[in-house]
């Protein structure tokens, strides 16, 4: 059963500011609910849902969670009955250390659809977010889809030595070393760009984005994350590859975010051209034009995804 977001955690949460459009407290976003469904390996996983109207579920990044989407819930829930879920070992949901792979969150996803009855649904992935649902693609086709969004991630995040510059390009490859970069994203030791060429952390700040302060200190202290859990999981990201995926797979109207910051911004326009009926937009550098650009500019992105869905 589902329980109101203030029943479930027991308080209110003022945001430190005040920005016409977002809310100014955790009691603004009406009707936000915490539900929990199990998966077919007994999990309890947790979700986020506000909303009436077309399903539109989002997937969060490796470590992310439904409290930093806080935001774009509340613009979205107007116009659709909005989900964000807490995968596996993220946010709300259990805790496990094992079950750490790409495809066993694509099944969660399954799961979560199947438990909440829903035939029809948008889905946005970001980041790992994207992988999780090629690997859904991959497994349970895409008869459940509508359309599709995907926010800045590279279908291939591994470079094999072999690559030309112009494959790493085209498949937005950037590490050499699957365990620098974990030591990088969980351990924050410094790597050589040659083994893992990106600056992703230089834009994961809340300076001069104070949307993303507000979604990123209510998810700081309500749902903080454990990164003990995920190492496993970053490590079986890494080494996918999904460009069969998105070349043969795909065949939903699909819309591809990302921005002049993103290290892997060509492989993105690429996506877009080669599904069948793709289009990119790519945010300027002005526009928070990074990794976490919905994050950052949720009010513009939460439009965007409004007009793509709603044509």
């Amino acid at each position: 059963m589902n329980k109101p977001a203030l029943e479930y955690f027991g308080r209110d949460h003022v945001f430190p500011h005040d920005i016409p459009g977002l809310p100014s407290k955790l009691s603004d976003v009406e009707g936000l609910e915490i539900g929990s469904f199990t998966t077919n390996d007994g999990v309890s996983l947790s979700y986020w849902k506000a909303g009436k109207g077309t399903p539109l579920v989002f997937v969060p990044g490796w470590s992310s969670n439904g409290a930093e989407y806080i935001n774009i819930i509340h613009i979205l829930k107007d116009h659709f009955e909005v989900y964000v879920l807490d995968q596996r070992n993220h946010g709300l949901s259990d805790k496990l250390q094992i079950e750490n792979h790409i495809s066993r969150l694509s099944s969660d996803l399954n799961d979560l659809l199947n438990a909440l009855k829903i035939e029809k649904a948008h889905l946005c992935g970001w980041s790992m977010g994207c992988s999780v649902i090629w690997g859904y693609i991959d497994i349970f086709g895409s008869d459940k889809i509508e359309k599709l969004i995907f926010i800045d991630e590279a279908p291939s995040i591994y470079c094999h030595s072999d690559w030309t510059q112009e494959e790493r390009t085209k498949a937005g490859a950037f590490a050499l070393s699957a365990e620098r970069m974990i030591a990088l994203y969980i351990e924050e030791t410094p790597v050589n760009r040659l083994l893992v060429d990106t600056d992703i952390f230089n834009f994961y700040n809340i300076k001069g984005a104070p949307a993303f302060e507000n979604s990123h200190l209510f998810a700081e202290e309500f749902v903080p994350p454990v990164l003990d859990s995920l190492k496993h999981l970053l490590f079986n990201h890494i080494m996918n590859d999904w460009r069969d995926v998105i070349a043969h797979k795909i065949n939903k109207p699909t819309l591809v975010i990302s921005g002049e910051h993103s290290n892997w911004v060509e492989s993105q326009r690429l996506i877009a051209e080669t599904v069948p009926d793709g289009r990119s937009i790519i945010y300027s550098k002005d526009e928070h034009g990074d990794h976490f650009l919905h994050l950052k500019n949720p009010l513009k992105f939460a439009e965007q995804v409004r007009t793509f869905l709603n044509e």
